[in-house]
């Protein structure tokens, strides 16, 4: 045994002994938490950290940032307001610190080592032995740290976050999450600090940092843009496409910023709902005849885009039975429990008869998307924009800058149809302010991804949209079918039509409910004071599926709307309008509900002229 090997042998005893490299069964969330763009060399981070509050705000001038343990332990990656961290603490927290040992192993000697935060609310500080590594604004926006310089192969060093959050400031991102001490309305359990998987991986200096590939069905090809973390015009990329373990695709091309690789794909097989084919695709950076970098990815051949008042998938109308899913967990709040737990859920949206989901008022992992992609199942890609103040500069500035984040994290995915940044804005006002804020998050996402719509603020106060999306939550049938009528000369109906004067006009976008139903089943064991759900009680399973099944016939009857979205998947605390209830078992017989759900085919197989 050679002396490199002699000392990596030690590094990973000890790591094993600090609990940094904890076994599979002992890691909460162990598995890669970027199946899109996978590495070998890492480090899950998760477990058992130490941790304290800090409610005055003076940790910094007590020196905790060199702090060796806090007093207190939590399980990272669960908030310390949920149940899995072991804290449990739901009264606000303004700041909070974490602590523990890393250890580097000695085989990472000369690469980039990067610390990665799957999703940390709101602003993170990182220290390294004391010192600050990098600062992050953001409430589920993913982002990495460079501590190459901070840290050594071989040895071990002493992580401290600190992480101050203020919700009721209006000025952050907050989603769901709760003004009061009390959950109440639409309004739920907050979440604080670390609630996505923590990680380090090791990189190749000259690797390779992302990539941008677009599917091109009408021309049989997938185009790819990649960045490097160091560019080489000696330094070669080799991208291969692969259908099972056949090679079917492959080029190589100079380690540029420049580059764009073409790669046609003979005999496409497409992705859908109804056959959601991957194609595995490696990368590989490739230096003086030896690969120094390689990357495990896949991608789905497909497209979408609007027209003619539809949504077309692949070149086909298709409607859209989508359902609200806010991602909640009884145990967990925002973060799931398991890996499995997030399949399950896209298991449980089909079995109910949905092609897809609105991933509403919460950055979702990426996790989620894979599972989205591997099963066949649509989504909508929105963020917890709830909360800020869309009139204030500050706060527009502090969205826009995490937005951009999540479009250029998830706009590989092939499951993510549509970018849905903003949410019932109804407190915007005509100061200027919000209409230049829409209209500037519009435009950004277009030049960061024009290959997906934009809807740019379910349920209206539409300035700049791709989607003209309704919130509509009217149980009466023939009501809601008058109010999805057209007429010529009138615009149709809106949630804001009292402000119309100053935001955009229906133009012939896609017309879409993409909020409807939220009928309340409670079971009595589970009521509380403060539960409900839209409209009067129901009495009665029966009545339930008869009045589910107008409200879907009405929608099918209005030959304008041509997607919907069901509130919603799960009941969430006292919110209790799930198809299912918050543990996940089902209410009613998912066989009939699927059925009243499927009443309208994706397929849309005559399409009608729905010019305007």
């Amino acid at each position: 045994m050679n002396v490199k090997t002699l000392v990596s042998a030690f590094a990973v005893a000890a790591m094993m002994l600090s609990g940094s490299m904890t076994t599979k069964a002992q890691t909460p969330r162990p598995e890669y938490p970027r199946p899109q763009f996978e590495r070998s060399e890492w480090v899950n981070l998760n477990g058992t950290w130490t941790y304290s509050f800090d409610f005055g705000r003076t940790g910094r001038d007590k020196g905790w940032q060199n702090t060796a343990a806090f007093d207190g332990k939590i399980t990272v990656p669960f908030c310390p307001e949920s149940s899995l961290s072991g804290v449990k603490y739901t009264d606000f927290i303004n700041t909070i610190w974490y602590q523990r040992k890393i250890n580097i192993p000695a085989g990472w000697e000369g690469k980039k080592i990067l610390l990665n935060f799957g999703a940390v609310d709101y602003e993170s500080h990182i220290f390294i032995d004391g010192k600050l590594v990098r600062r992050h604004f953001g409430t589920g926006s993913s982002f990495s740290c460079d501590i190459t310089k901070f840290v050594k192969a071989g040895q071990q060093h002493n992580l401290v976050v600190l992480v101050n959050d203020n919700l009721r400031d209006r000025k952050q991102p907050g989603g769901k999450q709760s003004f009061g001490f009390f959950s109440a309305g639409c309004n739920y359990t907050r979440v604080t600090g670390i609630w996505q998987t923590v990680w380090m991986e090791a990189v190749a200096k000259e690797g390779l940092k992302s990539v941008f590939a677009t599917p091109d069905i009408d021309q049989k090809q997938l185009v790819i843009y990649p960045q490097f973390y160091q560019e080489s015009n000696t330094n070669k990329l080799v991208v291969t496409i692969y259908d099972g373990k056949k090679a079917v695709a492959s080029k190589t091309v100079n380690c540029t910023n420049n580059s764009v690789i073409v790669l046609p794909v003979k005999n496409m097989k497409l992705w859908s709902p109804e056959s959601p084919f991957l194609y595995d695709v490696t990368y590989k950076v490739v230096k003086d005849g030896k690969t120094i970098d390689e990357v495990k990815s896949y991608a789905g051949m497909r497209k979408v885009h609007i027209a003619n008042g539809y949504f077309y998938l692949n070149n086909k109308p298709y409607f859209q039975r989508l359902v609200l899913d806010q991602g909640y967990y009884p145990d967990g709040i925002w973060t799931a429990p398991t890996d499995e737990a997030l399949k399950r859920d896209i298991e449980l949206g089909k079995e109910a008869g949905f092609n897809g989901a609105r991933l509403h008022q919460k950055s979702f992992e990426e996790r989620y998307y894979y599972w989205a992609d591997k099963l066949g199942y649509l989504t909508w890609g929105e963020s917890a924009s709830w909360g800020i103040d869309v009139n204030n500069e500050l706060a527009a500035r502090n969205f826009i800058s995490e937005w951009t984040e999540l479009v250029e994290r998830d706009r590989n995915h092939p499951s993510l149809v549509t970018w849905t940044p903003l949410n019932e804005t109804w407190d915007a006002n005509n100061s200027g302010v919000y209409t230049r804020f829409v209209e500037d998050v519009y435009n950004i996402t277009k030049a960061m991804d024009s290959t997906r719509p934009v809807n740019d603020a379910s349920g209206d106060c539409h300035v700049k949209t791709d989607i003209w999306s309704v919130h509509n939550y009217e149980r009466d049938p023939e009501r809601l079918k008058q109010a999805f009528t057209f007429e010529n000369g009138k615009e149709p109906y809106r949630n804001t039509m009292d402000r119309k004067d100053w935001l955009a006009c229906y133009d012939g976008q896609p017309y879409m409910v993409d909020e409807f139903g939220g009928l309340a089943w409670i079971r009595e064991s589970e009521r509380k004071g403060n539960s409900w759900g839209y409209g009067s009680e129901i009495k009665s399973m029966e009545e339930f599926y008869k009045i589910l099944q107008a409200e879907v016939d009405a929608l099918k009857d209005s030959k304008h709307v041509v997607g919907f979205c069901y509130t919603q998947l799960t009941d969430v605390e006292q919110e209790q309008n799930g198809i299912y209830y918050y543990d996940r078992t089902p209410k009613f017989d998912m066989k009939r509900i699927k059925e009243i759900f499927e009443r309208i085919p994706s397929i849309i197989e005559n399409p009608q002229d729905l010019s305007y």
